[in-house]
């Protein structure tokens, strides 16, 4: 497809904007329920302020306190970015860096849909950032290739809903590629494959999935989902120089919402480390990207209303994820909900929930709860009902401590 078409610039700022109407002149109707089950009378869904959520560094100071950091970094400098321009800063340090580091996707060279390469390929040339066919096996083909002969590929799949043609490239390529090479040492282990991920407010089937499961279910893989600028640039950075193919999973609803004092310099975070964002003594919520500031609305909103302490946790990366981090809060807490905006059945949810069946049960106060997305493809006007609103998440917070 030729750089800037006119459609792919009009695709780029309608999915850019998670308040945009497709009728722009019809008055929109709410589709999700804003009241509780749990607490007559709360009014729960209103739009998330990014702004003032404590999931994102609003001041330099906070950004520099993170412990995961080094001395170098938190002694730095700060500036305001959003996530899309954070990734684009990891790719533009790893590509400075590191002469093995090629970027190629669809559309890429004057920035792809969601402006995540944008001046790259001005920058470093259109042999190290360049154009792919519009083949997603071709291209996750071509960097498991690459990977293979000792470069660093990062490869953008356009939406996480179009992966599903390369599924078979990942899953028998390069998640095996190491194991069935023996002790010949060949591998695939520097590639990395991005792409958005989740809903946007009005993505309906094809520009709405979290097929992050699948990839759970692959060993040999690591999958990532940052859920804010600070952790897509460190996070980005760690899974460009790991040692085994990852897939990077970005929320395309946060590449402008979320906004967020970053250190300046490169630094690295931990792909084998979740996060508690928030300590507490009668609850843990585990969760991971978007859904993340769902469930700190949800718990400022309960621990208000019932006088509840509420543990979060993000999981960043979801596998292979940190059991010994979930365990040990819900030990502590003795009760768990799991939330994500993929489906139930067969969900991130569901190996989290087992887990803690089994080697936290007899501390359990309360059944391990699911919040999911319902397993149903996702129509255009029922987005905002199948995926989990803070409506449902606080629903289950009353029922866990009520149990």
């Amino acid at each position: 497809m030729a750089a800037k078409t006119p459609s792919m610039r009009a695709l780029s700022r309608y999915l850019l904007r998670p308040q945009a109407s497709l009728h722009p002149t019809r008055p929109s109707k709410p589709h999700s329920k804003q009241y509780s089950a749990a607490a007559a009378g709360a009014r729960l869904n209103v739009p998330l302020e990014y702004d003032s959520t404590p999931l994102l560094n609003h001041t330099s100071k906070s950004a520099l306190a993170n412990p995961e950091l080094p001395e170098h970094i938190r002694k730095g400098q700060t500036k305001r970015i959003n996530l899309y321009t954070a990734v684009n800063e990891a790719l533009r340090y790893a590509l400075q860096t590191d002469e093995r580091v090629l970027v190629f996707g669809e559309d890429i060279q004057f920035g792809g849909v969601f402006r995540c390469t944008m001046n790259l390929a001005a920058d470093f040339g259109t042999d190290r950032v360049f154009n792919t066919p519009l083949s997603e096996q071709g291209l996750v083909g071509f960097a498991i290739g690459a990977a293979a002969e000792g470069l660093r590929p990062v490869a953008e799949v356009q939406f996480a809903d179009y992966v599903f043609p390369a599924f078979d490239q990942i899953h028998n390529e390069a998640a095996k590629y190491r194991y069935r090479s023996g002790s010949t040492g060949v591998h695939c282990g520097g590639l990395t494959i991005r792409m958005p991920s989740g809903s946007v407010g009005h993505g309906a089937l094809y520009h709405t999935q979290s097929p992050e499961a699948l990839f759970t279910h692959t060993p040999g893989l690591r999958v990532v989902v940052p859920r804010s600028p600070v952790q897509a640039k460190g996070l980005l950075l760690s899974s460009i120089r790991a040692a085994d193919p990852v897939i990077f999973m970005e929320p395309k609803i946060l590449y402008r919402a979320a906004v967020e004092q970053v250190p300046v310099d490169a630094y690295y975070l931990p792909l084998d480390k979740a996060e508690v964002l928030k300590t507490g003594k009668d609850v843990t919520i585990v969760s991971y990207g978007t859904p993340l500031y769902t469930c700190s609305a949800a718990i400022a909103a309960a621990e208000k209303d019932f006088g509840c302490s509420v543990e979060l946790i993000d999981l960043r990366t979801i596998y292979p994820w940190d059991r010994e981090t979930v365990l040990s809060s819900v030990k502590k807490t003795g009760r768990a909900i799991v939330v994500h905006e993929s489906m139930m059945n067969a969900g991130v949810g569901a190996e989290v929930a087992a887990t803690i069946q089994e080697q936290a049960f007899l501390r359990l106060e309360a059944p391990v709860k699911r919040v999911a997305g319902w397993a149903t493809h996702t129509g255009l006007v029922f987005e905002k009902i199948i995926i989990p609103d803070v409506t449902r998440v606080y629903d289950a917070i009353k029922k866990t401590i009520d149990y």
